[in-house]
This record gives C-alpha cells, sequence and structure tokens, in this order.
C-alpha cells in the first residue's frame, strides 16, 4: 500500500485511506480472499487514528469491497471486478440472461417472457403506490429531509418524531399502527422497537455525512471560528459525531439553534464560515456576508439501505 497520507489536502483521511486500498486492491496488492491488515495494524502503518480506518472500512464494506468475518478479520470479496467496483448494469444484465434462459427452459417463449415481465412490473408498482411507511427519527429537520430522499417509485414516506411517540401522541400512534412498515436508523431502532413492541415490521436504516459536504468542510482552515446553525441540539450532536470520526476537528466549533434573525446575525458575525441544517440555509445566506462560505451538512441513506427498502416495501404489502 501507499503509505502516503496528505494531510492538509481538503481530502478527509478516511476518504484517503479508502482510495489506497481499493487502488491496491485494483492493482493486485490485495487479490480476492486476501486478509487486510487490522484496524490497529494499519493504522500503525500509515499514521492515522484507529476511527479513520475504522471508517474507510465501513465505506468499503458497505460497498461489497471488503468483509468481515468475526473472529478472523476482514478480506477482499471474491467478486470479479465488474461486481467489486459497482457495475449495477452488467449486474442487472446477468439476472435477466439468467431468467431469460429459465424461461426458455420451461418451454416459454421470449414473447411470453416480456408479457409476463411486465405483468410483474405493474404489480410490484401497485404494491409500491399502495404502501403506508412511515420514518421515525429524533428531529424534525432530518426527518423531513430523510422522509423526501427515501421516497421512490410512488411511495410516499410519512415522518414521525420518536418524542412523539414516547409522548404517547394520537397522530403519531394513528400513524404507526396503520403503516406497513416502519423505517428508523440503527441509533434508534432498540428504543423503536420497544415503544412499538412487535405489533409492525421495523427496517433499521444507515445514515452516513455526504462526501461533498465532509470534502467542503475539510477545506476550512484549522484553526477557524466556525458556527453549526441547526434547529435541535439532537442534529448537532450528530453533526459534532460525524466530524470527529472523519477526524475534522481542526477548528472550533459553536451551535446555535435560535430562530430570531437578529440573534442570528450577531452569531455568525465574524464567523470564518457557517455549517448549516438543510432546513436552515435560507436563513442564514440572509445572516451572513457574502464572504462567509455556508456548507449545509446533508447525511444521505446508504445505497444498501435504500435497495433492502425497496424490496421490503413489496414483500411487507404482498404479506398483507
Amino acid at each position: 500500500m501507499n503509505r502516503s497520507i496528505i494531510r492538509k489536502n481538503g481530502i478527509p483521511l478516511y476518504v484517503q485511506v479508502k482510495e489506497r486500498i481499493l487502488s491496491d486492491i485494483r492493482t493486485g496488492v490485495y487479490q480476492s480472499g486476501d486478509k487486510l491488515p487490522t484496524e490497529r495494524e494499519l493504522s500503525a502503518m500509515i499514521g492515522v487514528s484507529r476511527n479513520t480506518i475504522s471508517q474507510a472500512y465501513h465505506e468499503l464494506e458497505r460497498e461489497g469491497v471488503i468483509a468481515s468475518a468475526q473472529g478472523r478479520g476482514t478480506f477482499v470479496c471474491d467478486r470479479d471486478d465488474k461486481v467489486r467496483f459497482g457495475n449495477r448494469r452488467d449486474l442487472l444484465q446477468k439476472v435477466i440472461d439468467v431468467a431469460l434462459e429459465e424461461c426458455l427452459q420451461l418451454g416459454f417463449t421470449l414473447d411470453d417472457f416480456m408479457q409476463f415481465a411486465a405483468v410483474r412490473v405493474k404489480e410490484k408498482a401497485a404494491l409500491l403506490d399502495q404502501s403506508q411507511i412511515v420514518f421515525i427519527e429524533c428531529n424534525r429537520e432530518q426527518v423531513e429531509y430523510f422522509s423526501r430522499k427515501l421516497e421512490f417509485g410512488g411511495v410516499h414516506i410519512t415522518p414521525v418524531i420518536i418524542d412523539e411517540l414516547r409522548d404517547q401522541k394520537r397522530d403519531a400512534l394513528l400513524l404507526v399502527e396503520s403503516a406497513d412498515l416502519i423505517i428508523t436508523t440503527f441509533f434508534h431502532f432498540d428504543e423503536v422497537q420497544q415503544l412499538l413492541g412487535e405489533m409492525q415490521t421495523i427496517l433499521a436504516i444507515a445514515l452516513d455525512p455526504e462526501l461533498e459536504t465532509i470534502v467542503k468542510i475539510a477545506r476550512i482552515p484549522e484553526q477557524s471560528e466556525v458556527g453549526l446553525v441547526c434547529r435541535s441540539d439532537r442534529f448537532a450532536g450528530k453533526v459534532r459525531s460525524a466530524l470527529r470520526q472523519a477526524g475534522l476537528d481542526g477548528f472550533t466549533l459553536h451551535v446555535s439553534t435560535t430562530s430570531d434573525p437578529d440573534e442570528l446575525a450577531r452569531f455568525v458575525k465574524g464567523l470564518h464560515a457557517v455549517i448549516v441544517s438543510p432546513s436552515r440555509r435560507r436563513e442564514v445566506e440572509k445572516a451572513c456576508t457574502d464572504r462567509q462560505p455556508i456548507i449545509e451538512f446533508v447525511f444521505r441513506p446508504d445505497a444498501a439501505s435504500v435497495n433492502l427498502l425497496r424490496a421490503a416495501v413489496a414483500d411487507v404489502r404482498r404479506e398483507r
């Protein structure tokens, strides 16, 4: 592995580690089935924190490049290059080719296959369109944003704040009782399951900061005074945690949840840059000068979670 890590080039350390591992896999330094160094070993080898290595490994595992086996270690997945690096179109074509071969072996024609496939697509679309899905999170700005991001194929997702369930709010309880599927994050999964019991199917998804967001923040000079404007302390806590995991702790971060325009103007005055939650950008733009960079902090559902959601929605609806 190329051990050089550039600490002040604007690219987060975990992204650099991830790219070096991918490069070594592409060039054959690590091959299918090879065991990678442990997080501790790789941390010592290239001089970055274990958290940085852990985040890089997590991203690679989420993308199907590597796999961890408890008690054995982390290994390069035994998959061909197209699969390893995400050529989904080729994968889909292989699935279709297999289905076509099975169709012909069963005595059907290609026209039969096209007709059956068209009917099944319409049936799946109808199932998705009729589904009632609730997304539960801990703060309003995050739950509304993710509900929009997770919608697909005609599926509508209704946001619910977890505090509304804790307080037994009638409207929230009615929403979850009538839902075909409940979505929450891994962070809240245990509590949501405890609050709702086993009466609903609950799906946990993973959320990660968007890479573009992390890259923009990484370009903020060290020792800068930076503001974070959001609606809740919970959101602020998640941002702080994400910044620590990315190794972005070289500046001072001040937090404000105020909605008062005058107070907001005083807060941003003199700050080198302002990080904002998705719902507060317009307010902050009015308060900031043209010279102050405004960076929207966006979390995204990971691709594996979205794909799992697509399959789960249709399955749950069909069972009901």
